[in-house]
């Protein structure tokens, strides 16, 4: 491999302001104070379907690190960070908090997305020398965030003139889509016309999907409290993006996401993980077992 100095080091650009809820990565959790005050269940109506969803994430993504583009998937987010919390060593969870991914932009726009893909580790010199595969992971309808963060990553990677046989194996797509059939000849977003030639430059099962049932599909992309707004890029410019979002929902949704933080830390949901990557083919994979093992042996 060509060896290319690394890009000089970037202040992150302004981005959504989100609470830390978890001791995962090493963070430190927030103090909440009265934020999250207020009645609200213990239990997310919608953590078995999230569970299974998540194992099989995990799963097809091969035990890569994950990388969450949007705010559709927070509450997989933050059923992982306390899954995940103690194991050091195995997935590690990244965000990209990007929204209204879709179509072409200027070359301020293009500058500015590749800031927050380098924020978020997906700068071509990192990609080529991960040690582990990164997978994107969103709610996908028609795959158009997909296709415009793929096209710029492609465009970048052939400009930095980095080892594309090298970075195709370090990429991968996970799209949470709707339940349907399960036909081999059922249509896929892949296959779309404007998808379908970049999926066939990576390797097979690098683009996989994971169905939710139709109500907590939508639940997710339309009509779950959020922590932070969404983040298009007409506010990819705004330093005030930077500031906490104080709404009328923020108590119920910091509840929630504070319930699946602790409901990822138990032994139930740890191993409901575990049965859900054990029945999946990629269990073979090394890499899956030995996450599998860590949650076994973190169950609280």
């Amino acid at each position: 491999m060509t060896a290319h100095p690394p890009a000089p080091e970037r202040a992150a650009p302004p981005q959504p302001y989100r609470w830390s809820l978890s001791r995962s990565g090493g963070t430190r959790e927030a103090r909440l104070g009265t934020l999250a005050a207020g009645a609200g269940t213990a239990e997310p109506w919608h953590l078995p379907e999230l569970t299974v969803c998540t194992g099989k994430v995990l799963a097809r993504a091969h035990a890569a690190d994950l990388c969450f583009v949007g705010r559709s998937l927070d509450s997989m987010y933050d059923l992982l960070t306390g899954a995940l919390e103690d194991a050091d060593g195995t997935v590690r969870l990244l965000r990209l908090p990007l929204s209204g991914l879709h179509g072409r932009y200027g070359q301020r726009e293009r500058r500015r997305l590749r800031e927050h893909l380098a924020a978020a580790g997906l700068e071509p010199y990192a990609l080529a020398r991960r040690r582990r595969p990164v997978a994107l992971a969103d709610v996908v309808a028609g795959g158009g965030t997909f296709d415009t963060l793929h096209r710029e990553l492609a465009a970048w990677i052939a400009e930095s003139r980095e080892p594309w046989p090298v970075v195709r194996r370090k990429l991968r797509y996970v799209g949470v889509t709707v339940r349907g059939r399960t036909s081999p000849h059922h249509w896929r977003w892949q296959q779309s016309p404007q998808s379908a030639p970049w999926v066939r430059t990576l390797p097979a099962g690098h683009v996989v999907n994971v169905s939710l049932p139709y109500r907590v599909w939508t639940y997710y992309g339309d009509h779950q409290p959020k922590l932070h707004r969404a983040f298009p890029a007409t506010r990819w410019f705004d330093d005030a993006a930077t500031a906490p979002w104080h709404h009328d929902e923020l108590p119920s949704a910091l509840r929630e996401s504070l319930a699946l933080v602790a409901a990822g830390r138990t032994r139930a949901v740890r191993g409901g993980l575990v049965r859900t990557l054990a029945a999946e083919p990629a269990f073979a994979d090394r890499d899956v077992r030995a996450l599998a093992g860590a949650l076994r042996g973190r169950g609280r």
